[in-house]
């Protein structure tokens, strides 16, 4: 019983182990099966597929030759259609050829008639032309024969009687421009003369003003010639304070009892000159002393500059000018210009102006405002580049004035031409104020050159004998040569020698010139 125990585990698990390895070997003997069946489909399915394959490739075939076919057939028909095509386009080129080739024949065959008739016309000219050089030749032989016979007759050569012809014809034509141009000059006159000499006097009578001869010195009275040495002070340091506060030059020299201030401003010379006599009268003389005068000084000077300024336009009676122009008004007190007053010479032209606007029925105020603004430039034309024209007509744009009044200050001189009675009213108007006797003036080297200049002037021309300028060079009189110069050709020499006058001298006011002609016949009684 104890062995049977022992051995039944033995057992049981030899069965275990046999059924293993019979489990195993089946497995296998399955699997063999399995692929061998496999295989064996495997086979009959690729049998197939090649045979499948080699269908379609003989199909294939088959189709791409029937392809290949209808693609040869449908080559050959384009072909064909191209070649007829091109055959076709052939005969029309080479029918076209033809054409032009029968119209450049037949324009080759014009063209040699044209030439046959143009050589024709050629020779039919060529023959008119010697014709015609033959008559030309016989012509010139007729007109020297005729020349030389009317030279024979008159006694004179061709150039001898051309001259003669343009001499009777230069002194024909210059009669009558003399005529004509003392025509126009008298129908002037009678038209204008009378009035312009009516208006013009009126004015003058109206309107008096006193000119003040201004330089560029000042001299200021000393009490003392002591007083010289404390006015240059120790080393010069008085004078030389005072000097660069005012810009002016004191020259203090032998004079006695004198110091005279110079300066080319003369509202620095007026400050100046105030300054110095405050402090000759306070007698403190010392830089601290001088700066606090002349400070002083300069602001009293400005509020007579705005005074004189106010003066000028309520004298005048016009209003509305900006504060700027009053105070550059004021400063043409001490502004002079040839000896002449620029403040009392703008008053003097505005009333001169609006008087003559007046009598013309033109507008008063306008005229008088641009007289009395008409040199308002040269209150600054030494500060300012340019002409007092130019600056002034600057400033009165600037301040927003009437453009006539712009356009009257630019004409006043004849710089532009006046578009307006009242800028040709405000020339008149100056031309008046500068022409009044006295109120001009010019150092004598000046005066002399002018006067030789004038006289150079008028010897210059042709048939002048002598000339003399008389009158303080307001009228020259010249003495024609009368075997030269015509009674006619006199109003135009006069003419000429008042244009050259006018573009080569400068001279204030106007200047008369007066032509005199006189035959005389000598002889004597033996």
């Amino acid at each position: 019983m104890g062995v049977l125990l022992i051995s039944s585990p033995i057992v049981l698990i030899a069965v275990i182990a046999a059924a293993i390895v019979l489990c195993a070997a089946g497995t296998i003997i399955g699997f063999n099966m399995g692929v061998a069946h496999r295989k064996k489909v495997a086979e009959a399915e690729f049998g197939s597929a090649e045979e499948k394959a080699k269908s379609i490739i003989s199909d294939a075939e088959k189709s791409a030759s029937a392809k290949k076919r209808e693609m040869l057939l449908e080559a050959k028909e384009e072909n064909h259609k191209l070649r007829a095509a091109f055959d076709a386009e052939v005969k029309e080129r080479r029918n076209e050829l033809n054409r032009q080739e029968r119209r450049l024949n037949q324009k080759e065959e014009n063209l040699d008639k044209k030439t046959d008739n143009l050589e024709k016309k050629e020779q039919s000219y060529n023959k008119k032309l010697k014709a015609l050089e033959s008559k030309e030749q016989e012509i010139a032989e007729i007109k020297a024969e005729q020349m030389a016979l009317i030279e024979r007759i008159s006694g004179l050569t061709a150039e001898e009687a051309k001259a003669i012809l343009l001499k009777d014809i230069e002194s024909q034509t210059r009669h009558e421009a003399a005529i004509m141009v003392k025509e126009i000059e008298q129908e002037a006159k009678e038209n204008a003369e009378r009035n312009a000499k009516n208006i013009v006097a009126l004015s003058i009578q109206k309107v008096a003003a006193d000119h003040v001869a201004e330089t560029t010195v000042s001299v200021v009275n000393l009490p003392s010639d002591e007083m010289k040495g404390r006015i240059i002070g120790r080393e010069g340091r008085n004078i030389r304070t005072l000097e660069t506060l005012t810009g002016v030059d004191l020259i203090i020299d032998d004079t006695p009892e004198a110091v005279i201030v110079s300066s080319f401003d003369p509202i620095r010379r007026e400050i100046a000159r105030t300054a110095l006599e405050k402090l000759i009268v306070d007698g403190r003389i010392h830089p601290a002393r001088i700066e606090e005068t002349v400070e002083k000084s300069r602001k009293e000077v400005e509020a007579i500059i705005k005074q004189e300024g106010e003066s000028a336009t309520f004298e005048t009676g016009v209003h509305g000018l900006h504060p700027e122009l009053i105070k550059l008004l004021g400063k043409l007190k001490f502004r002079t210009s040839y000896g002449q007053n620029v403040l009392k010479h703008s008053v003097e032209v505005s009333h001169l102006a609006g008087v003559m606007a007046g009598e013309l029925g033109a507008d008063v105020a306008l005229a008088k405002r641009a007289g009395l603004l008409h040199d308002i430039g040269k209150a600054v034309d030494h500060e300012v580049e340019g002409s007092h024209v130019t600056i002034g007509a600057d400033i009165a744009k600037k301040y927003r004035e009437n453009k006539d009044v712009v356009h009257a200050i630019m004409a006043h001189h004849g710089d532009v031409e006046a578009q307006t009675l009242v800028a040709s009213l405000v020339q008149a108007a100056d031309a008046i104020s500068a022409a009044r006797p006295g109120a001009r003036r010019e150092n004598l080297e000046t005066y002399i050159k002018r006067l030789q200049k004038l006289e150079e002037i008028s010897n210059s021309f042709d048939g002048v004998e002598k000339s003399y300028a008389i009158q303080a060079g307001r009228e020259i009189r010249i003495m024609i040569k009368p075997e030269v110069i015509s009674d006619d050709g006199m109003i135009l020499v006069a003419k000429d020698i008042v244009k050259r006058i006018e573009s080569e001298l400068e001279y204030p006011g106007q200047i008369k010139v007066s032509l005199i002609r006189e035959t005389r016949a000598v002889d004597y009684a033996k």
